[in-house]
């Protein structure tokens, strides 16, 4: 099946990403704790922000979806370890649910300078 969107999209020097969940490289939702399922998606950022040329010192903007807000603490902590001063804008989002039953998802916005 084809899904109708791509990792990341360029235009006029932002690489926009699409929302990742914690999938393994085998396409499985990584069991664990949610520091762990965090990690994994901080990891699948990373491998398409490096496909687009930039890294996480490139990101601008990130928007997080959880289906518990008292993770928050816990996703943060993580999410954190990623990103140097200046952080990027942020918001983080409580939502009923996410694809495949996900409890996190993360997207990002970058500049290619």
């Amino acid at each position: 099946m084809v899904l109708p969107f791509s990792p990341s999209i360029t235009k006029n020097g932002f690489i926009f990403t699409s929302g990742q969940v914690y999938l393994t490289p085998e396409g499985k939702l990584l069991e664990g704790t949610i520091e762990d399922q965090t990690h994994q998606v901080m990891k699948n950022l990373q491998s398409i922000l490096e496909k687009a040329g930039v890294s996480f010192n490139n990101v601008v903007k990130t928007t997080i979806y959880t289906t518990d807000m008292s993770l928050y603490g816990e996703i943060s902590e993580v999410y954190v370890s990623y990103f140097k001063e200046p952080f990027p804008a942020r918001e983080f989002v409580c939502v009923k649910e996410l694809p495949l039953g996900a409890r996190l998802e993360i997207s990002m916005v970058a500049v290619n300078e």
